[in-house]
């Protein structure tokens, strides 16, 4: 039986975000990313949504099961960069906040996780953060931090894909800018199935509603068993790797013009 906290309710937040169209059917939450209705661009008001909906999912026990997913032909694959106010101080601060609290709230959620990436997802890294990943046959993933950004491959991006592919092709990928296709990520287990695009959200909801029929405390105690190791790189790294990052920007001209250098791949 759902155990509920009186205090987090879907009621509450389900209708919160610009961003993120929450659902949820027997224990399932599906969680939506757009932008207007399109595919997903991370944006000011984009990076703080997320932060604060991982929290509130992961805190409402009435979620057995959560899905992430995007809409259209990408999952995530621009940056909206003007929208990130930098004016001062403070507005650095907080998006070094929200950009921890990102990570950090996911792998806090107790609920499995399940990703169906819709598409490339080029922009952050959460959606391979997942206990399950899918993705559609037309995704792709890569990191432009260095290779087109000429920032500091931090805010986690160094931790996950180390930790997916390993030292060696890790610094590679993030290093070089690589580009890996769906079946690339299938063959160096970055995600676990890839599907045509019509089957995925389906096949998501098949192994949630398989899941959801276990008790809670099992899949939420397994949640914490199988991430411990995660949240102990997290917690170890990830406020570094955003100082080395911030510290590069502010000592070396960025090696790009291009505002939406997170874009790298086509559906």
């Amino acid at each position: 039986m759902t155990t509920v906290n009186p205090t987090v309710r879907l009621a509450d937040y389900g209708d919160k975000y610009e961003h993120i169209k929450l659902e949820r059917r027997d224990g399932i939450l599906q969680m939506t990313f757009h932008s207007g209705g399109d595919s997903f661009r991370m944006s000011g008001l984009g990076h703080a949504e997320i932060a604060d909906a991982f929290y509130h999912v992961g805190a409402d026990h009435e979620n057995k099961v959560v899905i992430m997913t995007g809409t259209g032909d990408a999952f995530s694959a621009n940056w909206e960069r003007g929208s990130f106010d930098k004016s001062t101080a403070d507005a650095h601060a907080r998006i070094h906040y929200e950009g921890r609290r990102i990570l950090h709230n996911l792998l806090d959620v107790e609920s499995i996780v399940i990703s169906a990436i819709n598409g490339p997802s080029i922009v952050h890294p959460f959606p391979v953060c997942a206990d399950i990943v899918l993705c559609s046959d037309n995704a792709a993933f890569q990191d432009n931090h260095v290779a087109k950004g000429g920032v500091v491959a931090g805010d986690g991006a160094n931790i996950i894909w180390q930790h997916l592919l390993g030292p060696t092709r890790g610094k590679y990928f993030l290093l070089t800018g690589q580009l890996l296709s769906a079946q690339e990520a299938l063959a160096l287990g970055v995600v676990n199935e890839v599907l045509p695009r019509d089957k995925l959200l389906a096949r998501a909801w098949q192994l949630a509603e398989q899941l959801a029929q276990k008790p809670q405390t099992t899949l939420r105690y397994s949640r914490l068993v199988l991430n411990q190791h995660y949240r102990r790189l997290m917690l170890d790294d990830l406020s570094f790797s955003y100082g080395m990052q911030k510290l590069g920007q502010a000592t070396a001209a960025p090696k790009s013009s291009d505002p939406n250098w997170g874009t790298g791949a086509k559906s």
